[in-house]
């Protein structure tokens, strides 16, 4: 009979869930991404946490903004690669309108109540963009490294 092998730590942790396309819904969304993360190992009010709340909230208000169709759901999907430090958050709606960045003459005013969403998440992630999905609309994502000082990685649970 041969040896037992050893199992391999998990590296990838993923959390997906479907929202309503309501304020209500981008608000539970942000709630859970940031519980999700705690369970993680990223503690609520850590840098790594508020920094990937702060995306999800952007790109789940969005969602609901700019991306509702009567009748959709939005999807958040959350990947945690341990080993790399990474988060990844991705929002699909089924709008087919892709969104960009203002121009800097287009930017919105300071009185203006809206307008900074992909601005606050570019100024934020490391990365970010747009994909298509199977299906209507679209996938906009953002990576978000979460290394703690020292470049040691978060503490797992």
């Amino acid at each position: 009979m041969p040896a037992p092998r050893a199992q391999e730590a998990v590296t990838v942790s993923v959390f997906a869930k479907r929202f309503s396309a309501t304020r209500r819904g981008a608000r539970l969304a942000r709630r859970l991404a940031t519980h999700r993360l705690d369970l993680w190992g990223l503690p609520y009010g850590s840098p790594a946490s508020d920094t990937v709340t702060l995306v999800v909230a952007e790109l789940a208000s969005n969602a609901v903004l700019h991306g509702h169709v009567p009748g959709r759901d939005f999807e958040l999907r959350l990947t945690y690669y341990r080993a790399a430090g990474l988060v990844r958050v991705e929002v699909s709606d089924t709008h087919p309108g892709r969104p960009e960045i203002p121009e800097p003459a287009g930017q919105p005013s300071a009185d203006t109540d809206g307008g900074r969403g992909l601005l606050l998440a570019e100024a934020v992630a490391d990365c970010w963009g747009v994909a298509g999905r199977r299906g209507p609309g679209k996938t906009v994502w953002a990576e978000c490294a979460v290394g703690v000082a020292g470049g040691q990685r978060p503490v797992q649970p």
